[in-house]
Order: structure tokens, then C-alpha cells, then sequence
């Protein structure tokens, strides 16, 4: 009796060529297939063993997904056994494109980018300390925790590290009814003309609320439009400081550094692909390697002879 556990077992297949053979191949272990041209190479491994495990992943999809991906016919084979989801790699000419890898030619990149965008973890490239992101009720639940019966302020990052006098940012802030802003770490009033250094890097964060968490229902509901109207105008990250310490602590939709506030965009298959801007090295844009003039081989002009 065949372990079908440990091996992938085929009867009768008869797809093109292939005259019902049977085949038992282990599973977990580099299995070649070889024969002469015509033999039924491709025909065993591409149109009777992937054919079916793609058909067979493809029926567990729901009857929505299904209608966009369309049915796949089952091969002329009798049974398979013990087969799982597969992929398959074929044969593909080769290209002298700078961009061509062995990955690319495959395609095995394109399911290592899937595998890194959806089960990557991000780590702060400041801290190094693990990414982190929460939705607004886990935003709101670790306020109540940390913050219990303390004063803290609430606040909104618009600028961080950045150069300019940020005159009309204030003049909009102050139009869209705030009254105080954090520059460089102090709580200031927003006053007409008002602006900064120019030639300096500043760090800038709107006053969004101050109040004392307890647990009355009006808290609550003053901490909920709170959080709401932070994550608004902060394009999804907030600020807590703490009112005795000062200690400030980041919370964020996104993936967030909750020490330095340094913020990621989820991430995406591109991210991972040097074909693509989002993930190309802005230093070789991608490509590996630098065309750049060799200092040391260039001859002097006194040594040139005419």
C-alpha cells in the first residue's frame, strides 16, 4: 500500500501522449523527469500533475472569487494522490536585459514579493525595534490603560525634521479652528504672522485636545472624536504626551516605530521589486551597478602625447 503522505501517486494519466501511465513520485524531494522529445515530459509535469493541483486550489476559492478566475477542465488522468497546491516554473528564453535575473525569468520573484509584502515584519530603521499598528479602538483602549487618571495632551504631527518658516501652515491651522501648536517640543498659542526659522529643522504638531482620562462616558466620547480628529489632520498617527513627564508616546494606523514615531506604508509587492520605484535603490535605481568614471585610470593631461 503506497504512504500517499509521502508520495504524490498518478494512475492512468493520458493527457496528449501519455498512454495511462501510472507514476509515484516522493513528495519533499528534487524528483527529475527525462526522456526523449515527445516522450510526454511536459505532459506529465505541466498538463496532468499542475493542471490539477491548480484546479484543485482554484474549487476551494468561494463562488465570488471563482467567477473571475473561471473553471479549469480536469485533466485525462484516472486519480492523483496526495497532492498539494503547486507551482510551476517553465522554460523561458533568456534576456540580456540588465533587469533579468534568474528570479525574473522564473518568476519565482513575483511569489517571493507576494510572501514578503504579506508576511514581512517591519523593523524601525532608527530604534530597530519591531513595527507596529493599531486600529482606533486598540488606540483608544491603550490610552485608557496607560494614561489612567493622568493629564495628557493630544496632539497631531504635520512636520517633522523638516527646513522653513511654515507661515501659511499655521495661518491654515489657525483657520481650521486650533488654537495651539507644539514647535520643537514647546506648547505654543498660534498668533498672526507667526513663523519659524527658516534655515532649521523643526518638528511641528497641532494642539488637538487636553484632557484627564477616567472612566465616565463623557470621556469617552470626548477621547473617541479626539482620536478621530488626530488621526484626521495627522494623516493616521498621533501623539500622547504625559502632562507631568512629558514622555511622548506615537500611536498609528500604519506601521509605526511607537518610540520614534518614524512611520511606514504598508507593505505592498512592489516594495520589494528593484523594478519598481517604490522598492528600487534610489543609488543604482535598481540595476546593481554604478557607470561612473574610474578616477584612477584616467590619464593626466601631462602625460598625454601628442
Amino acid at each position: 500500500m503506497t504512504n500517499f503522505e509521502e508520495n504524490i501517486e498518478v494512475l492512468g494519466a493520458g493527457v496528449h501522449n501519455l498512454k495511462n501511465i501510472d507514476v509515484t513520485i516522493p513528495r519533499e524531494k528534487l524528483v527529475v523527469i527525462t526522456g526523449l522529445s515527445g516522450s510526454g515530459k511536459s505532459s506529465l509535469a505541466f498538463d496532468t500533475i499542475y493542471a490539477e493541483g491548480q484546479r484543485r486550489y482554484i474549487e476551494t476559492f468561494s463562488a465570488y472569487a471563482g467567477q473571475f478566475l473561471g473553471g479549469l477542465e480536469r485533466p485525462d488522468v484516472d486519480k492523483i494522490d496526495g497532492l498539494s497546491p503547486v507551482i510551476a516554473i517553465e522554460q523561458k528564453t533568456t534576456s540580456k536585459s540588465p533587469r533579468s535575473t534568474v528570479g525574473t525569468i522564473t518568476e519565482i520573484y513575483d511569489f517571493l514579493r507576494l510572501l514578503f509584502a504579506g508576511a514581512s515584519d517591519a523593523y524601525s530603521y532608527n530604534t530597530g525595534e519591531k513595527m507596529v499598528s493599531y486600529s482606533d479602538a486598540q488606540i483608544k483602549a491603550l490610552i485608557i490603560e496607560d494614561f489612567k487618571d493622568k493629564r495628557i495632551t493630544i496632539l497631531s504631527p504635520v512636520v517633522r525634521s523638516r527646513k522653513g518658516h511654515y507661515r501659511e501652515l499655521f495661518e491654515q491651522i489657525g483657520k481650521q479652528g486650533f488654537v495651539k501648536v507644539r514647535t520643537d517640543g514647546e506648547i505654543v498659542d498660534i498668533t498672526k504672522g507667526m513663523k519659524l526659522d527658516r534655515y532649521k529643522n523643526h518638528d511641528i504638531e497641532i494642539v488637538i485636545d487636553r484632557l484627564k482620562i477616567d472612566d465616565t462616558t463623557e470621556n469617552n466620547k470626548r477621547l473617541d472624536e479626539t482620536i478621530n480628529t488626530a488621526m484626521y489632520h495627522g494623516e493616521d498617527i498621533l501623539m500622547v504626551i504625559d502632562q507631568d513627564t512629558q514622555e511622548a508616546r506615537y500611536f498609528s494606523r500604519s506601521l509605526m516605530c511607537a518610540t520614534s514615531g518614524i512611520s511606514y506604508p504598508n507593505p505592498e509587492p512592489n516594495n520589494f521589486s528593484f523594478n519598481s520605484p517604490k522598492g528600487a535603490c534610489d543609488y543604482c535605481n535598481g540595476i546593481g551597478t554604478l557607470y561612473q568614471v574610474n578616477e584612477k585610470k584616467i590619464i593626466p593631461r601631462r602625460f598625454v602625447i601628442y
